[in-house]
Parts: structure tokens; sequence; C-alpha cells
């Protein structure tokens, strides 16, 4: 009997690459209010498109790079369900506007492998979070 081990370099990994018609997630048919989707950086996509992942040698958490092609803006994501129509993904309406997406604009999904961040600064954009009297509770809050 013989062994093979399937195990493929890190530099030889197969992509995700496809695109989709993309609507914010207010257009998601579905009894359930999903407005909890639209503060997030998360996208929902079609079940086709974990099939064609889960055959990949993909790294998780799954990470995906959103690109508008028609104006070269581009932006980084996760996904949060597979339970769109096909041919469709669903972003948070915050993500098309910085995409300069529309209702049923084309967006490319790729998959990507990006590297965890070790040191962040974040800097006050008012002088209102000096009124703020433990702003690292309030920042740990929003992870």
């Amino acid at each position: 009997m013989f062994v093979f081990d399937h195990t493929i370099p890190r530099g030889f990994q197969n992509r995700f690459s496809t695109q989709y018609r993309c609507y914010s997630v207010s257009m998601l048919a579905g009894p359930n209010d999903r407005s909890d989707v639209e503060k997030g950086g998360k996208i929902i996509m079609p079940p086709s498109a974990l099939d064609q992942l889960s055959r990949l040698n993909i790294t998780y958490p799954m990470l995906f790079k959103l690109t508008n092609k028609n104006s070269d803006r581009m932006t980084h994501c996760g996904v949060l369900e597979f339970v769109a129509d096909e041919g469709i993904c669903y972003l948070p309406h915050w993500m098309m506007q910085n995409l300069l997406l529309e209702e049923g604009g084309l967006v490319q999904v790729e998959s990507v492998n990006l590297m965890v961040a070790t040191y962040s600064k974040f800097q006050p954009q008012s002088p209102d979070f000096l009124d703020i009297t433990n702003p690292k509770a309030v920042i740990s809050h929003y992870k």
C-alpha cells in the first residue's frame, strides 16, 4: 500500500477567484433582521463558493480581497455565511460605498492570506475622546 502526502507548499496553493453581482445586506431576503451584518467586515456568499473553497487548500479564517475593477478600489473582508443566491454576494452598505459599487454591480472576490497584525495605534478624531473616562474599555468593547 502506498501513502501519499497531499500537502501543498504555501506558495503553490490554489486560489479562489470569481466575480459576483453584489447587493447590500438590506436586500437579503428572509425573516431575520440582518442589521448586525451592516456593522461588520464580513460578506455573505453563495453555497457554490463554499463548495469550491472546500476543495482548495486554503488557510483559515477565510479572507478575501474585494475589487471593483471599474474604479480600482479594493478592500479585504471575511465571510459570515454561504446562503446567498448563486452569482450574488451581499456586502455591508459601508463596504459597497468604499468600493464605489452600486446595487447589482460586479465585484471580484479572491481568497487571500493576510499577515496577523501585532501592533496598532489609534488616534482620536475629535477632542470628545478626552471626555471618555476609560478609553481602553471602550475600545476593547468594539473588537
